[in-house]
């Protein structure tokens, strides 16, 4: 996916891992830190999801739903909070499909 150290997954998120997310990846890695931090992944059955400023984004391997990813077609900073999330295991898991959760929020709005 990206250039996450491989060190994360004996050490977690340490001061040293930080720092080497922060250099390689600056700005994203910055937004991506501070997304893991405030606990903004989930990991449904299907996809991860990442709130970001504006809304919330779906990231399956590398690819995302967020206009940076569509439009430039690199790794966005949701893509490496998924991966900071996954390979260290912060993040809330969500034991249903997301595509049923949106199919869901849809019927309700039709219905009111």
């Amino acid at each position: 996916m990206s250039d996450i150290p491989p060190m994360i997954d004996t050490e977690g998120l340490s001061p040293a891992v930080r720092q080497q997310i922060l250099r390689c990846h600056r700005a994203r890695g910055e937004k991506a830190l501070k997304a893991v931090d405030a606990g903004k992944i989930r990991k449904y059955l299907d996809f991860y999801v990442v709130t970001g400023q504006t809304g919330e984004y779906v990231v399956e391997e590398d690819f995302c739903t967020c206009s940076h990813f569509t439009y430039r077609g690199r790794c966005c900073w949701h893509i490496l909070a998924a991966e900071i999330a996954a390979r260290t295991g912060l993040y809330e898991c969500r034991d249903e499909w997301y595509v049923d959760r949106l199919k869901n929020e849809k019927w309700a709005r039709q219905t009111i």
